[in-house]
């Protein structure tokens, strides 16, 4: 495919690493920064200061800390701003975006209060002429493992295949392997509803448990996950692919997931609160835990992993006391869908 001017919206590790794999395609990438000690860094010295500093970024990128400007002309935009602050900058941004082009939502959450995901927060406050183009990103990706060139497989999405097929010519690699699909909610969902899982597998890590505990612990959550996408529209077969399964495998089991962090060290003894104070890039799952407990409730879908979680991180529920009542439930059949 031609070269492309993209943007990328936000600077942290994965927009860092989308802009790597983007630029070193030959597309030419503005990135927007919100920080100017990282909008001076990547254009003084080809690296991003505060976050994924590992990354050398080719000729052909710049950054701009000015959002307007920074989507001005694109001719492919991506969206990889934490989720509950998608809103916000899409209203920001929506006058000077450019009509029909993809705009790539990376970003993985559900916004509080409204309980959208991130596709509804675009439908909602961007005019129709750029509805066609929204598609989502999402898979098993570390944003280090790509700038590394590590193979990594993610599914892009979009409510037409030609838009999905369109993307993913625009993105993929020899080693960033990108494979298209229409199911755009059962995408996002499984994206967002790892992360909250993963707490609990980090959780079971800092309890010392072992292999058992975390495949059991993966493969309910993996059920709970399906029984809610299903209920509100995804298929089924969304959740066994890459953006189901395949991520909520890395988030549970890898070293950098930051979610899984989040687990470790509420078991650990620490508080929320001094958690946060301590992270320097959000953890998703910690926002979508609160957005899951309401969404639960509103679809009268149990969730009880996911239940535990937000009593543990919102409630200030001890870690234990949340295991103790996972193991407490009364016996029943493993497919209730």
């Amino acid at each position: 495919m031609s070269s492309l001017d993209v943007t990328v919206l936000g600077a942290g590790s994965w927009g860092t690493a989308l802009t790597h794999l983007l630029a070193r395609q030959g597309h030419r990438v503005r990135l927007w920064a919100r920080e100017d000690e990282v909008v001076e860094g990547i254009n003084r010295g080809r690296k991003n200061p505060l976050f994924l500093s590992e990354a050398d970024l080719p000729e052909g990128v710049t950054a701009t800390g000015d959002l307007g400007a920074a989507v001005q002309g694109a001719e492919m935009v991506l969206v990889v701003i934490p989720s509950q602050h998608v809103r916000s900058h899409m209203v920001a941004v929506r006058d000077d975006l450019p009509a029909r082009i993809p705009v790539v939502i990376c970003s993985k959450g559900i916004e509080q209060g409204t309980l959208c995901t991130m596709h509804q927060v675009l439908e909602e406050e961007l005019p129709g002429k750029h509805h066609e183009g929204i598609s989502v990103l999402s898979g098993p990706s570390f944003a280090l493992e790509v700038v590394r060139r590590n193979p990594t497989n993610v599914t892009v999405a979009a409510r037409s295949q030609a838009m999905a097929e369109q993307v993913q010519r625009a993105i993929a690699t020899r080693d960033f392997r990108v494979y298209s699909s229409t199911d755009i909610l059962g995408v996002e969902l499984g994206g967002a509803l790892k992360n909250v899982i993963a707490i609990a597998a980090g959780a079971a890590d800092g309890l010392g448990f072992g292999h058992n505990s975390k495949a059991g612990l993966m493969t309910r959550g993996l059920a709970e996950i399906t029984r809610l996408a299903v209920t509100m529209g995804g298929r089924p077969e969304t959740m066994a692919g890459l953006a189901g399964m395949g991520d909520l495998i890395l988030t549970c089991t890898g070293d950098l997931s930051r979610n899984r962090q989040v687990g470790q060290l509420l078991a650990g003894g620490k508080t929320f609160a001094q958690i946060r104070a301590e992270m320097r890039q959000v953890a998703e799952g910690v926002a979508t835990s609160v957005s899951v407990h309401s969404l639960a409730a509103r679809e009268a879908v149990d969730m009880p992993i996911s239940e535990q979680v937000y009593r543990a991180l919102h409630e200030d529920k001890p870690v234990p006391d949340a295991m103790e009542t996972l193991l407490a439930r009364s016996l029943k059949p493993e497919w209730d869908l």
